[in-house]
């Protein structure tokens, strides 16, 4: 049993782990808990099927309860290939150098089984695609405008985080809805870093074999196969166009023409015709000039040209400025609902959107250091 044990260990990239591990002066046991096989067959009652939270084409992910009643998401490939295993050594490595509330937190790893398995905090509320693709249901009401723009500013954050706040910048290669978690608050989790690359700081890209989700691919990689952070800048903005039409990245059931989102919606913003992409459930008078700013934003993050595509950072910040000036807004309105009429009434003028684009302005320049307490640099 000790040598199988072993010999699965070996099997999992546990040495290659442990060397890249070592040669960062870390551990693997102080980077992540170990977890036995034992333990994690209990808290999946034996990986029942009600235990079930999501399933792909690379493994099964399963709910949880640990021993001290914590609950946590198990990841468990399908087949221990070799690229599934250099996918689990890549994500451990990568998500031992994040520390931020937007990134899903691994909590351990066990080697001792036949595939290697992941834990992580466990994050309840499903994914965003799940929340788009059957919004109006039961489980996933229909998403307000206010926590749309919420979820796209907090992502933006953390993939900024990735780019731009650790000391060799990251890379994720498969930003889409579905590796966008939200807890009970609707907080965003950006997960599976699986296909992730670290970028050394002396190199501004790297060559590697096209790998993503058709729908978010960045055409320019595609093309070169030279991966940027502005590969994840594009994926971003597919997720942003998803957010403002409640549409799919993809839709299959679509005329060809119509099947790709990203393309639809610059095709849309070329003859002004925003209102035919946008989800009418969250058009209001209130927040049209943000929604047309975050549809701005979206289409620079799908230029075809990385080089005229901003950076993550940028927008997060241009995100965080929007955030303010719909919240203004949304003061305004209710102060107005508020005000007393009658005979004596002063006349108020009220227009949301006369002071939307200065004020978004303004607070684009004060932004300059937009990070702050949201981030833990390692």
């Amino acid at each position: 049993m000790i040598k199988l044990k072993e010999s699965f260990f070996e099997q999992n990239g546990g040495l290659i782990l442990e060397q890249l591990l070592s040669c960062q002066r870390e551990s693997l046991e102080k980077t992540c808990q170990i977890f036995t096989a034992e333990e994690l067959r209990r808290a999946t009652n034996n990986y029942h099927e009600r235990g079930i939270l999501g399933e792909g084409a690379n493994g099964i992910v399963y709910k949880g309860i640990l021993s001290d009643q914590r609950i946590v998401a198990i990841k468990k490939s399908k087949i221990g290939t070799q690229i599934q295993t250099e996918q689990f050594v890549n994500e451990v490595i990568v998500l031992t150098k994040i520390n931020h509330i937007n990134v899903v937190r691994l909590l351990g790893c066990c080697l001792e089984t036949k595939v290697p398995l992941l834990v992580y905090e466990y994050v309840s509320n499903g994914t965003l695609f799940q929340h788009i693709q059957n919004k109006g249901q039961e489980s996933y009401p229909s998403l307000s405008w206010e926590l749309r723009l919420k979820i796209a500013t907090e992502t933006a954050e953390a993939l900024a985080h990735l780019h731009s706040c650790i000391n060799t910048p990251i890379v994720h290669r498969d930003v889409k809805a579905a590796n966008i978690l939200l807890d009970d608050n609707y907080t965003a989790k950006v997960s599976d870093f699986g296909a992730s690359r670290l970028i050394p700081l002396d190199e501004a890209q790297l060559l590697t074999l096209v790998q993503g989700t058709f729908g978010y691919l960045d055409p320019e990689y595609m093309q070169s196969s030279q991966l940027t952070e502005k590969s994840d800048v594009y994926s971003f903005g597919v997720v942003l166009v998803e957010l403002l039409s409640s549409r799919p990245a993809v839709s299959f059931d679509k005329p060809l023409m119509e099947r790709n989102l990203a393309m639809c919606f610059v095709s849309a913003m070329k003859e002004d015709c925003l209102l035919q992409i946008l989800d009418r459930d969250i058009v209001t008078d209130i927040n049209v000039d943000v929604l047309k700013e975050v549809a701005n934003l979206a289409e620079k993050c799908l230029s075809v040209k990385g080089e005229e595509r901003p950076s993550m950072k940028e927008v997060a910040v241009e995100l965080q400025a929007l955030r303010k000036v719909y919240h203004m807004h949304s003061k305004e309105s209710e102060n107005f609902a508020k005000a007393p009429f009658g005979p004596y009434s002063i006349n108020i003028v009220h227009d949301c959107g006369s002071t939307s684009i200065a004020a978004f302005t303004s607070m684009k320049s004060e932004m300059l250091n937009p990070f702050g307490e949201r981030y833990v640099i390692q």
